[in-house]
């Protein structure tokens, strides 16, 4: 399974894209603010975006969560990265957001429903043995 971030507007607060499955649309993402960090820019923990990139996904435990989540593997300067429910940069640490729609350039509306209908298509491709990685452009 491919997944593909595509990041498009960029602010000061949060940076906020789509995200594609095998080249299908599925869902609104915001994360903290686009610092560059591929290119050498500074992280401000709590506040920056994870570099652009190619990563794995798997799904396994989260200590925050409670329960099992997408976790991004090997994302330089960062641990921990999920993919989860949240609507503002106040919701992220470095994770992926995913919501239905935009609101104003600053955050996302309806995460659960988003992630709802993500995290199943995730749970299929890990239980047939397929590969998941994410690409963020």
């Amino acid at each position: 399974m491919n997944l593909l971030l595509i990041r498009d507007i960029f602010t000061q607060t949060c940076t906020i894209g789509k995200l594609f499955i095998d080249g299908q649309y599925l869902c609104e993402t915001l994360e903290d603010c686009d610092r560059k960090l591929e290119l050498g820019g500074v992280k401000i923990y709590g506040e920056s975006a994870i570099p652009r990139g190619t990563y794995k996904v798997t799904i396994d435990f989260s200590g925050r969560f409670q329960r099992d989540m997408p976790h991004v593997l090997d994302v330089p300067q960062f641990t921990g990265i999920r993919i989860h429910p949240g609507n503002t940069a106040a919701d992220t640490d470095g994770c992926i957001l995913v919501g239905t729609g935009r609101v104003a350039n600053r955050s996302i509306t309806e995460s659960r429903l988003a992630f709802n209908k993500f995290f199943p298509k995730l749970e299929v491709a890990i239980e047939s043995g397929e590969e998941i990685t994410l690409e963020i452009r």
